[in-house]
């Protein structure tokens, strides 16, 4: 007996498209999974109809809907990552690399020339992605981030050019 072809064919490789308001739902979930203060869909909305946003997503199956994404906010020649969250399913098997650096590449293209980020000190993980890719710390804020127990972490500024 023969099976059908959809079982049969390989999944897709995982890339890197860019993303729009029928992502919000999902870009919201996701968030949610990722943060003490998740952003919600009416915010989503907002920001991947800003024409200055570079929103870029992961996608790793057949479905529309992506497994991770980042949101820059594009001014002049320099652009700020405002977040990056991968799927809980998917943490851990070395998405994130793959997708800032093809996010990296859309802000190139769209003539970015210096990139900044914060990212709490303790985020080991985050912090490798980041300096592989080739980001350096610039500037540290003491007590920047709120954490889920009402503490606060120290937020690392980190900065790279294209």
């Amino acid at each position: 007996m023969r099976l059908p072809d959809w079982l049969t064919r390989p999944a897709p490789a995982p890339h890197v498209g860019p993303l729009d308001t029928r992502h919000a739902d999902a870009l919201a979930e996701i968030h949610a999974s990722a943060f003490a203060r998740p952003w919600c869909v009416v915010e989503f909305e907002r920001m991947l109809a800003d024409d200055h946003i570079t929103a870029d997503g992961l996608f790793v199956t057949r479905k529309e809907d992506p497994a991770g994404f980042v949101l820059s906010r594009r001014v002049g020649d320099e652009a700020e990552i405002l977040s990056v969250a991968i799927a809980s399913g998917l943490r851990g098997r070395s998405y994130a690399g793959p997708l800032l650096a093809g996010h990296l590449e859309s802000l190139a293209r769209e003539g970015v020339r210096t990139v900044h980020l914060e990212v709490e000190e303790g985020n080991a993980r985050a912090l490798a992605v980041y300096r592989r890719l080739g980001f350096g710390e610039i500037g540290r804020r003491v007590g920047y981030y709120l954490k889920p127990d009402g503490s606060r972490a120290t937020a690392l500024t980190m900065s790279r050019s294209l």
